[in-house]
């Protein structure tokens, strides 16, 4: 099919703004765009004069926000609205005005597909905070559709977002019932601090803190603290170590399905059990594994003790580190959690393994 670039579906850059110093502005950083939902969810309601040097580009309803920095990480969407006063972006972001043959929910969707990313990704600069100009972004060679095709395009799509986003908010809704029934079960064992213990009496640890191993295109899965988060494993970003460094890399300890792993910094204090998802994995920098004692603790309920708020509490007093917070392990291991018995632990982990059946049926 015939390609043609991004920038020849869109009116040309309106570059940056100038305003009076007490015009009131609607901001839009980086941070006001869900990377997930792709939508707008807020703005800082600022005099110019007042606002940041970077808040500059101006953009309006219909236009189709794409943040250059971090371009992994996908931060577009639409302007679905105009804001109450003047709306104006940061220069992180490439703004994109269709022209008027051009559906702008064709170009929001374009720029949240897979081959779009895959092609940002690639010619980001900078190791630490990767980015791309404007001038990549306009250049991505895009399908050539008719206006009608790019409708028809559009609204398959929207539906299908609109399916996915109500999955979403089931899956969440189960999600909050586990964090509830765990509560119910144990918040007076929390709160009263009954029959506590610290990590290392009730726990293996192998700490994978170390020498970054070797990647490689293909091998033995290589799991990272990119893949814990909010109790869940992802299985991208998808990592790998060569074959033949595995009995290297793994000198600590070999993880198990349904141990317990932790981040001890950027991000810290994520977790989640291993799934059983890999006949054979590795597990990389910046992560613990815990492996209960199984006559006194079950992994579910750790899982869920460890992400609690009493212990995340304890957990970031023992933390350190000016702009990257970490714990070290010694200091992990000490930290403290309650142990019921094992009855009330069963069922709840009975209770947990039943909600994640249901999530098959949504």
């Amino acid at each position: 099919m015939e390609k043609i670039k991004l920038g020849d579906l869109c009116k040309p850059s309106a570059g940056q703004i100038k305003e009076d110093e007490d015009t009131l502005i609607d901001y839009i950083d980086i941070s006001s765009v869900d990377n997930e939902t792709k939508k707008v969810t807020g703005y800082q309601t600022i005099t110019f004069g007042e606002a940041p040097s970077r808040a500059r580009k101006a953009v309006r309803r219909g236009n189709v926000l794409v943040s250059t920095v971090r371009p992994n990480l996908n931060a577009v969407a639409l302007l679905e609205e105009d804001t109450p006063n003047v709306s104006v972006a940061s220069t992180g972001f490439c703004i994109l005005e269709s022209k008027d043959d051009v559906d702008p929910r064709f170009i929001l969707n374009f720029c949240k597909s897979k081959p779009f990313i895959d092609d940002m990704v690639s010619q980001a600069i900078g190791a630490s905070y990767p980015a791309v100009s404007d001038k990549i972004v306009r250049s991505a060679l895009v399908p050539k559709y008719s206006y009608q095709e790019q409708q028809h395009i559009s609204t398959v799509l929207d539906k299908l977002a609109g399916i996915i986003d109500d999955r979403r908010i089931e899956l969440q809704q189960l999600d909050d019932l586990i964090k509830a029934r765990f509560v119910e079960l144990f918040g007076d064992y929390f709160n009263c601090h009954i029959n506590e213990k610290e990590l290392d009496e009730v726990c293996d640890f192998i700490d994978y803190r170390g020498k970054t191993p070797e990647k490689s295109e293909e091998g033995i899965p290589l799991i990272t603290a990119k893949n814990v988060k909010d109790n869940k494993f992802f299985i991208d970003p998808q990592e790998f170590i060569p074959e033949e460094n595995y009995d290297d890399v793994m000198t600590r300890g070999i993880p198990r399905v349904n141990d317990v792993l932790f981040t001890t910094e950027a991000p810290l204090g994520n977790v989640c059990r291993i799934p059983d998802v890999y006949e054979k994995f590795c597990v990389g920098q910046r992560l613990i594994t815990m492996q209960p004692h199984e006559d006194i603790l079950n992994s579910e309920y750790l899982e869920y003790a460890l992400a609690s708020p009493e212990f995340q509490d304890k957990m970031w007093q023992k933390s350190s580190g000016s702009t990257v917070k970490g714990i070290r392990s010694k200091l992990l291991i000490l930290l403290t959690i309650p142990v019921p018995p094992m009855t009330i632990q069963e069922e709840f982990k009975n209770f947990l393994h039943q909600v994640d059946k249901s999530k098959l049926f949504y």
